[in-house]
């Protein structure tokens, strides 16, 4: 069958009136008709949780009163990382051989670990400010950040295993508008477009973005505390919490070498345990069960029922009601616990002298990491089992890999398909 025709197929029959955009029309249409059910579940699943208590549970609307959720490099960091950059770049090394004691911040590192552990144990995120990005070259700045995340989580994680069509660890990728160089609606992901993203999270522990430059207008970065959406659902509707406790089919799109789907929970909750607080992880991303332009829902696998697409849609909005807006300027670098936390972008408006360019890291802790769920554990290590510093791989240029362009032929990155 032809690239095209594959486009075209609708989604799998029987799945229910839902896209990647949410509506909340259809959304409170479909909550009114499932509760009029008496077959719901009006308690919680056996050994989860009434209410988590903890500070990450936070609510957007007074989080920036509580808590100073930046921190801006003073004049004597900028020294000292100006320093380690150009003790680095005259190295010589690789940049996957960029660590915390091969990029040396004498001073600046211990704030650096207490803003992992605030990212870890306190509300799940920061954002360092100040980095000169103006002041380098695409290759020193892609020092710079590596160099700061390598102290704040050592493990970089992998988000492509082939580079020019071999084999390779790419721990960056550039999140950036791309439907100039592509057809649009061969994109199979938001992120490489100017709309609006909807909340979900990434894969891995900690996500990182690297402002090179942003948007000429929008383009607002959207965190929302998960622990409070669950608060809510567990008071308001326990019957969803059994529809995200229990296995989603997850699409794989097409993967070579993979079944057509993966099994897994989106909700996961951990007791406390020995020296362990009680910990909950919401992991998913909304288009694995929409599909999105270039990359439909698969045709050929179960569709989503009622409840869970009524289970995403409450995600979405529970979590817009509770986000904070961050703006995004050049040179800020935030850090967010994806374990505890929702993400989501604003669309936004280019110019040719102003656009919007993120790069991403998906880093790890192991000191202050949290335990992974056995469900996400196949994941995690695709991420980042046997990690090689000689084969990272960071690309200077944005370009498209296989899990977010609809044909999968001829291109430069080979990505993980982190859902």
């Amino acid at each position: 069958m032809a690239a095209a025709d594959v486009l075209n197929l609708p989604g799998p029959q029987g799945q229910p009136d839902i896209a990647y955009l949410p509506n909340v029309e259809t959304y409170n249409a479909r909550a009114q008709r499932r509760q009029q059910s008496p077959d719901l579940p009006r308690s919680l699943p056996e050994g989860f949780p009434r209410k988590l208590g903890s500070d990450l549970v936070w609510d957007g609307s007074n989080v920036s009163d509580e808590y100073e959720w930046s921190y801006q490099l003073n004049s004597h960091d900028l020294e000292e990382l100006d320093s380690a950059v150009k003790l680095y770049k005259e190295s010589g090394k690789p940049l996957g051989e960029i660590s915390q004691s091969t990029f040396p911040l004498p001073k600046l590192h211990e704030v650096l670990r207490s803003i992992s552990n605030e990212i870890h144990n306190g509300h799940g995120f920061k954002v360092i400010r100040g980095v000169p990005v103006h002041k380098y070259t695409r290759e020193e700045n892609f020092i710079a950040y590596a160099g700061l995340a390598s102290h704040i989580a050592p493990q970089r994680g992998r988000q492509g295993d082939r580079y020019n069509d071999q084999p390779a660890d790419v721990v960056l990728a550039h999140i950036k508008d791309l439907t100039n160089k592509y057809d649009p609606h061969s994109i199979g992901a938001p992120a490489f477009t100017t709309d609006k993203q909807v909340f979900h999270t990434d894969a891995g522990d900690i996500i990182a973005l690297f402002a090179l430059s942003s948007a000429e207008e929008g383009g607002e970065s959207y965190l929302s505390s998960s622990w409070t959406v669950y608060n809510e659902l567990a008071a308001t509707r326990p019957d969803l919490i059994h529809t995200l406790a229990e296995p989603w089919n997850f699409d794989n799109f097409g993967k070579p070498n993979a079944p057509g789907y993966t099994s897994r929970p989106l909700l996961h909750y951990q007791p406390a345990a020995d020296d362990d607080p009680e910990r909950l992880i919401i992991q998913y991303a909304r288009r694995s069960f929409t599909g999105y332009w270039g990359l439909p829902r698969s045709a050929d696998i179960p569709p989503i029922t009622e409840a869970q697409a009524e289970a995403l849609d409450a995600l979405h909005f529970l979590a817009e009601k509770h986000a904070v807006a961050l703006h995004f300027r050049p040179g800020d670098i935030q850090f967010v616990n994806n374990l505890s936390i929702f993400h989501a972008r604003g669309s936004f408006r280019d110019s040719p002298t102003n656009q919007r360019h993120l790069v991403r890291l998906w880093l790890r802790d192991e000191e202050l990491a949290w335990k992974t769920p056995a469900a996400l554990q196949p994941l995690w290590d695709r991420l980042y089992k046997n990690v090689v510093a000689g084969k990272q791989v960071f690309p200077l240029e944005p370009s498209l890999g296989s899990g977010e362009k609809g044909d999968k032929e001829g291109l430069p990155i080979k990505s993980i398909e982190f859902n």
